[in-house]
């Protein structure tokens, strides 16, 4: 008790005695101070009477606080040293899959079938689930049957019947052109009549009309048909193609890494349904303060912690600047890639990473928290001497002149 009534007197007295009232030039304060410790004395002399104190007590009580005062006094120091620094912008973010991203249906519906349990590895093209949807389906097999029909009439009966009658046509334009030709040619031996004459060359004429109508009736409906038939191709094209909209297939080869629905659950185009990516490629996301950004160069090397490799570094490469700001953030997006990679990964783990501008091995270097107003350091004297800087990271600063690693310097007081 009577200790920690000691070190209470001593607390009470720096805070109504402030130190630089006892310290002269904080290094010879009991010497140069002596009225200030009588007025102690006597601070200390009355309290403890009032506490019934003996002179031995009040003696130790004196010695007590004299010695807690005087250990507040002493000013840090140190030599600047010379040893590596490294410059680097800090950025944090997470990993991502390479090639990760979110798959969306494109239609409304419940899930009617899930092919691929979440982990599984999938490829290009396959199928992830199944969205129900009967009348597609349906639309899709009345497709196929008016497809089926217009194939069916494009080489049916009825293009044949068109044929027989050109085939018809045509015989009996000849044979009308043959017994025309020669009715003119006894016409003009003046053998026979001129009524027979021209009813040859009326059926000649009639024949040929007959011809070539039966010609252009053929062209007409093999168009028609044709049509038809594409028409209902590309009716069942597009049947098929809704068809498909209802399997959700995976867009690369991969993991499926997260399945975020369940069968029987609806799906609409704005529910994310699953997270795919690589399965053993991965990249870095890190963001960049805007102050930065313009540090920032493709290929650097980046130092990269995680929280699930606790005390331990791996290092990545600077692979692509995105060159607009997030303005929300003000920072800007950079992506890497690792060099040296952790041996197990998963994505969307946070990181933080620390991207290497400059280093230098022989940096004559103090803290950072001995500087004064970013350009000076105080000297044993505690003056104020002008110091040029150069590489810096969060612990310390390097020092291009100003000082020299034999010359003590004294941390700031707050």
């Amino acid at each position: 008790m009577f200790f920690a009534r000691g070190f209470l007197y001593a607390t009470l007295l720096k805070k109504y005695y402030p130190l630089h009232d006892f310290y002269g030039d904080k290094n010879h304060f009991l010497l140069d101070n002596y009225h200030i410790f009588q007025k102690l004395f006597h601070v200390i002399l009355t309290i403890a009477k009032n506490q019934g104190y003996s002179m031995k007590k009040i003696s130790l009580l004196s010695i007590i606080i004299v010695l807690f005062a005087s250990c507040g006094s002493k000013q840090e120091k140190l030599n600047p040293t010379v040893e590596k620094i490294t410059e680097s912008v800090y950025a944090s973010g997470i990993i991502k899959s390479k090639n990760q991203y979110q798959v969306f249906a494109t239609v409304n519906g419940l899930i009617e079938e899930i092919f691929i349990k979440e982990g599984g590895l999938v490829k290009t093209g396959d199928s992830i689930l199944r969205i129900q949807n009967l009348s597609s389906e349906l639309n899709a097999a009345n497709a196929k049957l008016a497809a089926d029909l217009a194939s069916f009439n494009t080489n049916g009966d009825r293009l044949n019947e068109l044929k027989t009658n050109i085939d018809f046509a045509k015989t009996k334009l000849k044979n009308d052109s043959i017994l025309f030709e020669r009715q003119k040619n006894l016409w003009a031996q003046q053998i026979g009549t001129k009524n027979e004459f021209e009813q040859r060359e009326l059926a000649y004429k009639n024949s040929l009309a007959n011809y070539k109508t039966a010609i252009l009736r053929y062209n007409d409906s093999k168009k028609q048909l044709d049509f038809s038939a594409q028409q209902a191709k590309n009716n069942l094209s597009i049947s098929n193609s809704i068809k498909s909209d209802f399997i959700v297939r995976s867009e690369t080869n991969g993991r499926l890494y997260s399945l975020l629905k369940e069968k029987g659950e609806m799906l609409t185009p704005q529910t994310p349904i699953a997270v795919i990516g690589d399965e053993n490629n991965f990249i870095l996301e890190l963001q960049v303060d805007e102050y930065d950004i313009t540090k920032i160069k493709l290929g650097q090397k980046i130092i990269v912690s995680l929280d699930s490799y606790k005390g331990q570094t791996f290092e990545a490469e600077v692979t692509k600047i995105n060159t607009i700001m997030n303005e929300r953030t003000r920072s800007f997006l950079i992506m890497a890639e690792f060099s040296i990679k952790p041996p197990v990964i998963y994505p969307n783990l946070s990181v933080e990473a620390n991207i290497v501008i400059q280093s230098k091995d022989n940096a004559l270097t103090i803290p950072r928290n001995y500087l004064v107003n970013d350009s000076f350091v105080l000297n044993e004297k505690n003056e104020k001497i002008k110091i040029a800087i150069g590489l810096m990271d969060y612990k310390k600063v390097e020092v291009l002149n100003g000082i020299s690693s034999s010359d003590f310097i004294l941390k700031p007081e707050k």
